[in-house]
């Protein structure tokens, strides 16, 4: 899950990536290519990508976790695909450094920028610069104040949250005892809150404690807060962690009280990662509400590509998730992301801003 901040707190590292094994930081500018053959179009490229490469600023402010890395990884090849020189930057939890990148980005006229994740603001400023200087700009998870010129992109928080909160409310019914584990201040986690705030009234749910953190070490710093809180609280009958690296901090908390039998736990976000930990013996994690990381980066190129060719009908861009149960991976065997999409194409979202000359690649 890829989140972003709305306040100057400690940058998301997609803590997914929001959220999310770690990427690698990039203090300069690096290129991302993949070698994997790509889809065929069935029709020529239109203008601009029917000459010289189109030239691409890929500003990123990434963390913790295999989700960036996915993410990244889907954008280069969407982005190879596309006849696109994509450029990318990463300030790793550096809002400074950020706002560097995209100044520098903003400074070599690019043909277009994409701007993933950070501090609105540390961005927006530069964000109606580059608006305002007539360069194309796609966001994806960034909360801005002022959206005009841009195309927004984002993961579905609502139905990624709606989805897995049902599965809560089947396994353990209304009225329960549960705890929510979480951080403010990230645009992405802040509008899970809001569907967590509706399912707990709506179902009368008795939080009996909510803690979390986001960090540079996520799952590791959540530990010992959840394992307090469960210490004090240990009749608690579900834990709700809207974002994987959290998640995983709250499953090493419930394993070590010998909870994992009578606590379960629903978080967001898959990974390779992800499904170790979900599908592990006796693993607490029951269920994950997901987009495809890599198809979601590839998705965001294909958003950028559809603007430059005139060919993009909105300019707020949602992705689509799955809710996956630990039963649905064990039952079918599924022990990475590419297995999971054999079992469940939808996640490649293949339909998704696309084009006879723009197949989803990732």
């Amino acid at each position: 899950m890829a989140i972003s901040r709305r306040i100057p707190l400690l940058v998301l590292a997609a803590t997914t990536v929001l959220a999310l094994s770690a990427c690698a930081q990039s203090n300069g500018t690096t290129s991302e290519a993949s070698t994997d053959a790509p889809a065929t179009a069935s029709a020529a490229l239109p203008a601009p990508f029917d000459g010289d490469p189109v030239k691409v600023a890929l500003v990123r402010q990434s963390g913790a976790g295999d989700y960036f890395e996915a993410w990244g990884s889907g954008a280069a090849k969407q982005a190879k695909s596309a006849n696109i020189d994509l450029t990318v930057t990463d300030a790793r939890n550096d809002n400074a450094k950020q706002a560097s990148d995209l100044e520098q980005a903003i400074a070599s006229k690019p043909d277009a920028i994409i701007v993933d994740h950070g501090n609105t603001d540390t961005l927006q400023p530069l964000i109606t610069k580059a608006v305002e200087e007539k360069i194309p700009v796609v966001v994806y998870d960034l909360a801005l104040t002022d959206a005009t010129g841009v195309v927004t992109t984002s993961q579905s928080d609502e139905s990624m949250a709606s989805g897995v909160l049902d599965q809560l409310i089947d396994d353990v019914g209304d009225g329960a005892k549960v705890g929510y584990v979480s951080a403010t201040g990230y645009a992405a986690l802040d509008r899970r809150a809001v569907v967590w705030n509706k399912y707990v009234a709506d179902h009368k749910l008795d939080v009996v404690f909510s803690t979390g953190k986001v960090s540079e070490s996520t799952a590791t710093d959540n530990i010992p807060l959840v394992d307090a809180a469960l210490k004090q609280n240990p009749d608690v009958k579900a834990i709700f962690a809207p974002y994987d690296e959290i998640t995983k901090g709250v499953v090493q908390a419930v394993n070590q009280n010998n909870l994992g039998s009578k606590v379960k736990v629903y978080g967001i976000d898959i990974s390779n990662a992800d499904i170790e930990v979900i599908t592990a013996d006796g693993s607490p994690w029951v269920a994950t509400s997901a987009t495809d990381p890599s198809a979601v980066g590839a998705a965001v190129v294909r958003s950028l590509a559809l603007k430059l060719a005139g060919q993009l009908d909105e300019d707020d861009v949602q992705f689509p998730a799955k809710t996956i149960t630990q039963s649905f991976l064990t039952d079918n065997s599924i022990d990475n992301v590419t297995s999971l999409r054999e079992k469940e194409p939808s996640l490649d979202l293949s339909d998704q801003v696309t084009a006879d000359w723009l197949p989803a690649n990732s």
